[in-house]
């Protein structure tokens, strides 16, 4: 992942807050600070709503409707995201601030592959962040399979049973990064990959940064790619491949705001990225948790609540090209800065329309990829869980794969979690009898492309995750109490796996 250098940090504001533990809203009673935390989070479970933060959807929709129809960053349309939000937050009294930062900045020209002969066909490719180009019209060239095995097309032994010269490598996903494989196949003097899934869903990758493409490469789907597997074992297959990329470097910025009160050495953040992907305007992936957290932070500006801690909000850029929003401000925090960080909460695609209701898994409790997060982690997972439980609501666990902000702030040893509604995963029968919606469907079918608008949304999850936002804000402004009290692990009711294998964390792609 690209290093960004993030410009210098405001010295942080405001508010803390801690755990709330009062009936149904966290765990336990105790007097003091608890009986605030109480308060306070039942006033903001109350006020904040989906109906009302949809209105800020409504502003994301507009601004992407008037900007080559994306939000992304460095374009015209996160522009205007991020001035929108400064605006409101503004007005609400926080003092707000942008950070600025340089970032490489991609956008895809073109992305085509048809099968030239024996039988001509159409197949979706999605060109891999920091891909090399073809030419305009790209080229003609035949199809050579890579062997598979555990690292198929990971090293040069791989390549040696046939010639790639002048071909285009087709190869399985796994075993290393895809910019290890498209590196392998290069040096085997082939002019283009493509990598096909080992799960079901399209693959959207990235070579990690620029300058790591050495050929022109994309992403297909798991059965697009065997169908290919397929036509080679009976005849020698031709493709015209062309994979285009705008590589360039522009500034974009992060919007942090924060009460003017409450204790600087406890404080509280939650964040959501507010950039979209250039194909499309990304109401779910992420308007839905860049105005959860809006609502959230205006109706504690309207409560009469004076935090004990300090609260701090903000809205990441550029994660879509590998968390550089969140990485910049992270590396830009002092010693002492982080380690006034008590914690933070993340919230992507909160509004999935076939979607779960995911946990991140603090205490790798579920066993599946990452392992635990820092101390504090399983204490957040609980109590979001414990609170999700008062109000009768189904969940399940989801790994830390890495894929979203939360990243660079376990990266560092700051406690972390937060929710999260699914992306190109796939639903389960399980999930379905649970949650409802579709089994065998994607949980956001629009997942990184251009029908993910205001149509894109499940108000119901929407409404559910605010009220998790809302909660977590009235309980750590003013009690952290709870991220000290031990955690007995409990595996998640979910299929494992389900909710937190490599294959449905959220973002590009970088490994197998």
């Amino acid at each position: 992942m690209a290093v960004v250098a993030a410009t210098a940090l405001a010295t942080p504001l405001l508010l803390g807050a801690a755990p709330n533990h009062g009936h149904g809203h966290g765990p336990g009673h105790s007097k003091g600070p608890s009986k605030e935390a109480v308060k306070l989070s039942r006033e903001l479970v109350k006020n904040a709503s989906a109906r009302d933060a949809y209105r800020h959807l409504q502003q994301f929709q507009a601004i992407a409707d008037s900007a080559d129809g994306h939000r992304a960053a460095g374009s015209l349309g996160h522009d205007a995201s991020a001035a929108y939000v400064y605006r409101q937050l503004q007005r609400s009294g926080y003092q707000v601030s942008y950070q600025t930062f340089r970032f490489p900045y991609t956008e895809t020209l073109a992305e085509k592959l048809a099968v030239v002969s024996p039988t001509p066909r159409d197949v979706t490719i999605k060109a891999m962040t920091y891909t090399p180009s073809t030419r305009v019209g790209g080229l003609t060239a035949g199809l050579v399979n890579v062997p598979v095995d555990d690292t198929s097309g990971c090293e040069a032994s791989d390549y040696a049973s046939a010639n790639f010269t002048g071909k285009i490598a087709l190869i399985k996903r796994g075993g290393c990064t895809f910019a290890d494989k498209q590196a392998a196949a290069a040096a085997a003097g082939a002019a283009g990959a493509v990598i096909y899934n080992n799960t079901e869903g399209l693959l959207s990758g990235t070579l990690g940064e620029v300058g790591a493409g050495r050929i022109p490469t994309g992403g297909v789907s798991q059965e697009e790619g065997e169908q290919l597997v397929a036509d080679l074992a009976g005849s020698e297959v031709t493709v015209s491949f062309e994979v285009r990329q705008l590589q360039e470097e522009r500034t974009t910025r992060n919007v942090i705001a924060e009460t003017r009160g409450g204790k600087a050495a406890n404080t509280v953040v939650l964040g959501a990225h507010l950039d979209s992907v250039t194909e499309g305007p990304g109401i779910n992936d992420n308007g839905s948790g860049s105005a959860g957290l809006l609502e959230v932070a205006q109706e504690l500006a309207k409560s009469k609540s004076k935090p004990a801690n300090k609260v701090r909000f903000a809205w990441w850029s550029a994660e879509e090209n590998g968390l550089l929003g969140s990485e910049a401000y992270v590396a830009g925090l002092s010693e002492k800065q982080r380690q006034q960080i008590k914690l933070y909460l993340n919230f992507d695609m909160i509004a999935s329309p076939n979607g779960v209701q995911f946990v991140y898994d603090g205490d790798d409790s579920d066993g599946v990829g990452a392992g635990p997060g820092p101390e504090g982690s399983a204490q957040l997972e609980r109590d979001i869980n414990k609170f999700l439980d008062s109000k009768g609501k189904k969940h399940e666990g989801t790994d830390f794969t890495g894929r979203s902000d939360y990243g660079p702030f376990i990266e560092v040893g700051i406690p972390s979690g937060g929710t999260f509604t699914g992306a190109e995963g796939i639903k389960t029968a399980a999930q379905a009898r649970t949650y409802g919606g579709q089994a065998d469907v994607a949980y956001d079918p629009c997942y990184h492309a251009a029908c993910d608008d205001l149509s894109n949304i499940s108000m119901r999850h929407f409404d559910v995750n605010i009220d998790v936002i809302a909660n977590a804000v009235g309980t750590y402004a003013h009690d952290l109490r709870s991220l000290t009290r031990p955690v007995k692990p409990v595996p998640s009711t979910g299929t494992p796996g389900s909710g937190g294998g490599l294959h449905d964390g959220h973002g590009h792609e970088v490994t197998e």
